[in-house]
Parts: C-alpha cells; structure tokens; sequence
C-alpha cells in the first residue's frame, strides 16, 4: 500500500510540474503561486522550476512557528513539481497561435486537477504552500479559505509587479480547479489502512480539501496531502 501510495505521489508530482510548464507555454496567465514564481524568476534570471524549489524551502521555515511539520510527500512537492516543470518547458514548445495557446490552457487544467486528486489522494503529507495555509488557519482562528485568499491575494500581487503573468488563465483557473479536483479525488484517494494521518490529526483532509476548494470525499477522511 505505501509503494502505491509513493508511486501515485511522485506520478502525481510529475504530472503537477508539467502542468506549470503547459501554463507558461499557454502564455494565458499562471495561477497566483505561480504568477510570483514566475516574477522571480523574470527578476532573477533563474529557471521557474529553481524558483519552484527555492520559494519551496522557504515557505517551509514558516512552518516553525505555525508547529507544522512535514511528511514524504511535503519534500518530494518541494523538489520535484520544480525539477518537472523545467523539464516540462524544455520538451514543450511555444505558441503563436491563439488555438494552440487555448489549447494548451485547457490541457495545462485538466492535467492540473488530474495531478492534484492523484498527490493529494496519495495522503502523504502536505506541499508547503497548503501547509502554510492551512498552519496559519489553525494558529489565527481564520478559515482555510480566508487564509487561502489572503496568501494568494498577497503573492498575486507581487509576482504581478515582478512581472509574472496574469490573464485569462488565472480566472479560468481559480473557477474550473476546486470542481475538477472535487470530481476525480474519489477515483485516486488511496485507503487509509490505519485510522492515523500522516500529521497526526483527522481533520487535515478536510483542510486540503478546503484548500483546493473542494468536498472531502468519504475515503479520505483521515489524512492530508498537497
């Protein structure tokens, strides 16, 4: 059970950095996370993928006074949706187009959301942007989506004035995620063989399922991941 769980997290990872790559190559905006790594990476002249996993490991030294620690999952998210995404932008190429562009951003969703429900399912342990979303709801009283909200509202911000890219993409995103999400989590949310979570509480499903704006399906009830 843990093999399956391993190989749907770094399947689902995979998936996620290429998503990015998709999104980028679309040039129809990004979602607000990845508006800000996108800036960065204008600004500093570093790949998006190091971005990735430098903001990352940095988002994780929040987790300190939150009191949230890590799992598996939680790294391989940190390293690997970076590494993915380069690599993903290295294999895709451009387009002029405007059918191709809308094509690729309907590609970058779905793969997205297939992405999500398959590391999310895989229930071993948080990325570190949910983690801090969900950290800062338990700490301040907030709702994991006023948390959500406040955060994306924030880096949003930023990495438009870095130079990120926004546009029709973030909205589509932002409406067509939380339902796609909500839909396949269920086919990949692997069963729990004993009632303890990765974190140790039995409400962190529903926290990432908030996250993600999204149901929490009966069979992941007990664990959380991103």
């Amino acid at each position: 059970m843990l093999t399956r769980r391993l190989l749907q997290l770094l399947i689902g990872l995979a998936m996620y950095g290429v998503s990015l790559a998709m999104f980028i190559r679309a040039g129809l905006g990004l979602d607000p996370w990845d508006v800000f790594h996108q800036g960065l990476a204008v600004k500093t002249g570093l790949s998006i993928g190091t971005v990735v996993v430098i903001v990352s490991f940095l988002v994780l030294l929040l987790w300190i006074p939150l009191r949230q620690w890590p799992g598996v999952g939680t790294l391989c998210n940190a390293v690997l949706v970076g590494v993915f995404a380069d690599v993903g932008l290295a294999l895709i190429p451009e387009f002029s187009h405007l059918g191709g562009q809308i094509g690729m951003l309907a590609g970058a969703i779905l793969l997205n959301g297939i992405a999500s429900a398959c590391y999310i399912g895989a229930r071993l342990g948080p990325g570190a942007r949910d983690g801090l979303m969900t950290g800062l709801a338990r700490r301040t009283g907030w709702s994991v989506r006023a948390s959500r909200t406040g955060i994306e509202v924030v880096v949003l911000g930023a990495g438009w004035l870095l130079g990120g890219s926004v546009g029709v993409g973030t909205v589509l995103y932002a409406l067509a995620i939380g339902p796609l999400v909500q839909l396949l989590l269920p086919r990949f949310t692997v069963p729990e063989v004993r009632p303890v979570s990765v974190a140790g509480t039995e409400t962190e499903a529903a926290d990432v399922a908030d996250v993600a704006g999204t149901a929490v399906p009966a069979t992941a009830s007990s664990g959380r991941t991103d």
